[in-house]
């Protein structure tokens, strides 16, 4: 069995590597013309897009590596097939679960990597780029701590403690500096919309700073607005590509901004769909090696590797649009957090037992 297992791990892992390397170069070029149209504005240049797209390369590994391990297990499969090394192997005493069992074997190994991945490279390297794109074609330079978001717009510093989806503004401080770089306003805010190209601040408290020779003059004064406008070269798309998206961030800081949420009584049905979504994605590498399996025993002799590739896709591509579609669904309909990010998952495992079940008793 060992000798078995050996020759699995030769057969599907260079299948797979070869097309996660194929899924990564299409998702690449297709970055590579998205960027063009930035090409150019501010300082954003040639090695600016090209360090971009370098860092995005993570967030695709993490999205493609189910697809490529079903697509690849298909083909490994297929391959086997033609040569009947399949039949052989049944003829020699192995069964449909230890074929699978050493698939498997495989196939958690690219779980082990997706996890990796996507837990601790795609959340900084998404940072970054999204980070280094803005700075580049905006000059705005932002970094959040735990204290909140904090964004440098021209001549002031803004610190906002929470940013929701809609990129409605929670709880501003703007500090606005004069050239010789002099604290001359703080402005606290409640709330802050952006309407008519502009933010609408809510609850508005200023406090102004007014440097004056005179030792016996009043150098501060408070004023308090229940509306005010404010001109800002920050705007809603800047937030919501700096923020990484909950899909992309890990698993401990989306646990932590759930808990900031309902800390403050605000809705966290997204987060947790994309928390769940987070632990058990991983596991879709072992159950596209389950829905694979039995295509090696379907149509052995009349289905070419051309036509493997396709119903791999076709089933890859699927698989996506279904985990996008149970998110929103989810978040839409107050689901069960667990229930929206694993559907798509049992969905695929349910029909690969089936076929396997179907094979078998052929």
């Amino acid at each position: 069995m060992r000798i078995f297992n050996r020759y699995f791990w030769q057969e599907t892992s260079l299948s797979i590597l070869i097309i996660m390397l194929g899924l990564l170069s299409m998702f690449l070029f297709f970055d590579l013309i998205q960027e063009l149209e930035s090409l150019g504005r501010g300082t954003y240049n040639i090695n600016n897009m090209l360090v971009f797209v370098f860092l995005s390369i993570p967030g695709h590994v993490y999205e493609v590596v189910p697809v490529a391990v079903l697509i690849g297990m298909m083909v490994s499969l297929g391959s086997l097939s033609r040569n009947s090394e399949l039949v052989v192997m049944r003829v020699s005493g192995l069964s449909i679960f230890d074929i699978g069992l050493a698939l498997i074997k495989v196939g958690l190994l690219f779980t082990v990597i997706t996890f990796i991945v996507g837990e601790f490279i795609t959340p900084v390297s998404e940072k970054t780029a999204q980070r280094m794109r803005i700075q580049a074609t905006d000059a705005v330079v932002a970094q959040d701590f735990r204290s909140g978001l904090w964004v440098k717009d021209h001549k002031s510093f803004v610190n906002v403690e929470t940013v929701l989806q809609d990129a409605t503004l929670l709880n501003i401080n703007i500090y606005e500096f004069d050239e010789s770089f002099k604290l001359r306003t703080i402005s606290n805010a409640k709330k802050a919309s952006y309407m008519d190209d502009r933010w609408r601040l809510s609850e508005v408290t200023q406090t102004k700073f007014n440097y004056a020779k005179k030792i016996d003059q009043n150098m501060v004064q408070t004023d308090f607005f229940d509306k005010a406008n404010w001109e800002s070269a920050i705007r809603p798309e800047l937030l919501n590509v700096l923020l990484v998206s909950p899909e992309k961030m890990s698993a401990w800081s989306l646990y932590s901004f759930i808990s900031h949420l309902a800390s403050n009584k605000q809705k966290t049905t997204r987060y947790e769909v994309a928390l769940w979504s987070k632990i058990t994605y991983p596991l879709a590498c072992l159950v596209m090696v389950i829905l694979a399996l039995p295509f090696g025993f379907l149509q052995q002799r009349s289905s070419s590797t051309s036509s493997k590739i396709f119903i791999g896709i076709l089933l890859g591509v699927v698989y996506q649009i279904m985990n996008r579609v149970f998110v929103h669904l989810g978040v839409l309909n107050d689901w069960p957090p667990l229930m929206s990010a694993i559907a798509p998952t049992m969905l695929f495992l349910l029909a690969g037992l089936s076929l396997i079940f179907i094979v078998e008793r052929r």
